[in-house]
């Protein structure tokens, strides 16, 4: 009898033990399913949309290819996903297209040329390995051929009117040369020889049909995918306000046509700090402005300049604490 007693009441501990294994494994497994409900609710990387009548400077884009498609449905995904990225693309933009857009109208350029700037440099005064610098990342050479004044102390690769103006006229040059803005552009990236070249050799004038080095080959359509996501925030998910954007500080001009020796003290005169004096003029590489052969030189004074700046902090009061 005892043995029987004994014999059922471990086979019942065996039971519950297993149940509850059972149910803990339930739950385990409800569990990891409602964590993936609730990721896949919150959060989700969605293939793109493909757009239709896509265009650059009026040139059609044959995005009926399976290959067009491919390489452009590339640039819209690393676009739209590397969102802190394009985010800035947006909030730079609406301070720097501004400056940009009437100078490419008064020359001619169609406007989708301002999204080659940004693509060139992400509208920042940056230097790439080859050299070029500037929001159109301009080159030594092509800077001095186009009569733009670049040494130690001026470099106007960096003075966005001047170095605007300078891309137009390539622009311009490379469209008479080619007869398509596309071609215009491609050979901005790699060079009008390099372009002509390229297409002796292949026999063809149609960007989409030239078989191009990676970085030219990608070139038109990264321009392109910005373009579409920046003149369709919403359909790509970016979600902004007026007041979120960087806006353009006015300013005034100063023109001189003598050497400034100290232009710390040229800050001071005219009430702004040396670092605004700067950052409104990146083309003065220096703290002096040589003028020797008297040229003119327009100088930009931000108004207003007690917004941009803190309070002078007494240094010589925190040293002694």
């Amino acid at each position: 009898m005892k043995q029987q007693y004994i014999y059922v009441l471990t086979s019942a501990v065996i039971i519950f033990v297993f149940s509850q294994l059972f149910i803990y494994s339930s739950q385990l497994k409800n569990d990891d399913e409602l964590h993936i409900k609730q990721f896949n609710m919150k959060y989700g990387i969605f293939a793109i949309v493909q757009p239709q009548g896509l265009n650059f400077s009026g040139e059609n884009i044959p995005i009926h290819s399976s290959e067009i498609w491919e390489r452009l449905d590339k640039e819209l995904l690393k676009n739209t996903y590397w969102q802190s990225n394009t985010l800035l693309y947006f909030k730079k933009a609406h301070k720097y297209f501004p400056v940009i857009e009437p100078i490419l109208k008064k020359n001619n350029i169609p406007d989708d040329f301002k999204y080659l700037a940004l693509i060139e440099s992400g509208l920042e005064n940056v230097v790439s390995p080859a050299g070029a610098a500037g929001f159109w990342q301009i080159l030594k050479g092509t800077a001095k051929e186009y009569d733009l004044e670049v040494n130690s102390s001026i470099d106007e690769r960096y003075h966005l009117e001047k170095s605007t103006q300078v891309a137009c006229d390539y622009l311009n040059k490379a469209f008479d040369k080619f007869g398509s803005w596309t071609m215009a552009a491609t050979s901005y990236n790699m060079g009008q020889n390099g372009a002509r070249r390229s297409i002796n050799k292949q026999g063809t004038d149609n960007y989409y049909n030239l078989y191009l080095n990676s970085e030219t080959g990608r070139y038109i359509f990264r321009i392109i995918a910005v373009k579409e996501i920046m003149e369709n925030p919403k359909k790509y998910g970016f979600m902004f306000r007026e007041k979120d954007l960087y806006p353009l500080t006015e300013y005034k001009i100063i023109e001189v046509d003598s050497t400034i020796a100290d232009l710390y003290a040229f800050s001071e005169e005219n009430g702004i700090n040396y670092k605004l004096l700067k950052k409104f003029n990146p083309w003065m590489l220096k703290s002096v402005l040589p003028d020797a052969s008297r040229r003119k030189y327009h100088i930009k004074i931000p108004l207003n300049p007690s917004s941009l700046v803190f309070e002078n902090v007494n240094t010589s009061s925190l040293s002694n604490q």
